[in-house]
């Protein structure tokens, strides 16, 4: 159990936008609501998932959507309280605790700014150990946990609770109402126990996000380099080092869709690199090879800053060092991959791990 105040939020906003995969919304805008949040009612309690107790009732807090909406459509805060409520009023339970669903840049921040003010402590876990675009791309589905019962809030105070047949159908419904919610609500669903959490979910997510974050803001204040001590903090590799030359982006069925384009620098030059992506980074390829692809995680990082650079903040011109960083053991089961791997996603490849693609083209 420990204490979170505002450095830790400011770090752990950091680390979340990397091991968001570009997705998982605008780690800025969750950071200002977890800081204010904190600033009015102190600091979050963070317990270890075994400190929780087995039959808790424990609920994830997260925004689903596209993370361009963001961008003009701000939350306030409210739409979470407001999904947490009428979860509460339906199950006729108080909720024990609430945790992130992803490790994603707003996602991480939410039950932040939301276990303030409702006064719940975080469980540091979540059900990714990074970011994903669809609903039941959770490590609680390979283990045949339910997404429903489901509350999904706007912003202009509409609800909708859902219960289906499964947590494909869950997306597909809740990705439906959210479109004509204005293309990004807050949802409270994964009820669960404590005991499901220990079992399905991957700890230690916000003290590796946290660690991050105090890594790049450490190697900037010493004048060492960010990238190269990041790379060490995930275990992870360098795949490019390039300039942005074209970005093909646009919202569409509920999700931002598009094609990043780099041109090769340094070692990299005479190369071009294509990052695509659904929210998140997807893969990762060159002319020549493939370089990583989903579930492994690709983060694009600010050649200068080592700082992360969202799917929605990529910008032509901006150079950048794109990075490939083992996924968690769990996505790499045939359920995993069946789940998140490329071919369902629509790409023609078969999943190879990031470690082995290195090591076939040549670590630069």
């Amino acid at each position: 159990m420990r204490k979170i105040g505002k450095q830790e939020i400011e770090d752990i906003a950091v680390g979340a936008a990397l091991l968001g995969t570009g997705g998982g919304g605008d780690p800025y805008i969750g950071k200002l609501m977890a800081l204010q949040a904190i600033e009015e009612f102190g600091p979050v309690t963070v317990l270890e998932p075994e400190e929780v107790p087995d039959d808790a009732l424990v609920v994830p807090s997260s925004m689903m959507g596209a993370p361009t909406v963001m961008l003009e459509k701000l939350p306030s805060g409210e739409e979470a309280i407001e999904a947490f409520q009428k979860l509460e009023e339906y199950l006729g339970e108080k909720v024990y605790a609430t945790f992130p669903i992803e490790a994603g840049g707003l996602n991480s921040m939410l039950p932040f700014a939301l276990a303030a003010r409702l006064r719940l402590p975080v469980v540091d876990a979540d059900g990714m150990g990074r970011a994903f675009p669809e609903l039941q791309m959770v490590t609680f589905y390979l283990d045949g946990i339910s997404a429903t019962p489901a509350v999904i809030a706007d912003e202009k105070g509409n609800t909708a609770l859902l219960s289906t047949i499964d947590n494909v159908w869950t997306e597909r419904i809740a990705r439906a109402a959210t479109i004509q919610m204005g293309g990004s609500v807050m949802n409270a669903m994964y009820s669960m126990r404590g005991k499901n959490l220990k079992e399905s979910g991957i700890p230690n997510i916000l003290q590796l996000e946290e660690e991050i974050g105090k890594t790049i803001r450490l190697a900037k204040a010493n004048n060492v380099n960010a990238i190269q001590e990041v790379l060490k903090t995930v275990g992870g590799f360098e795949l490019f080092l390039g300039k942005v030359v074209d970005i093909d982006r646009k919202t569409e069925s509920g999700f931002a869709r598009g094609v990043a384009t780099f041109e090769g620098m340094n070692d990299y030059k005479d190369e071009t690199l294509q990052l695509r992506f659904q929210n998140e980074h997807l893969i990762a390829q060159t002319e020549k090879q493939l370089l990583c692809v989903t579930p492994d995680l690709i983060a694009v990082l600010d050649a200068e800053t080592g700082l992360p650079i969202t799917t929605e903040g990529i910008r032509y011109g901006a150079r950048c060092v794109v990075i490939g960083i083992p996924c968690h053991p769990k996505w790499r089961t045939e359920k995993g991959i069946e789940t998140v791997g490329p071919r369902y996603f629509g790409y023609d490849l078969d999943y190879v791990p990031v470690e082995e693609l290195v090591k076939r083209g040549g670590q630069k």
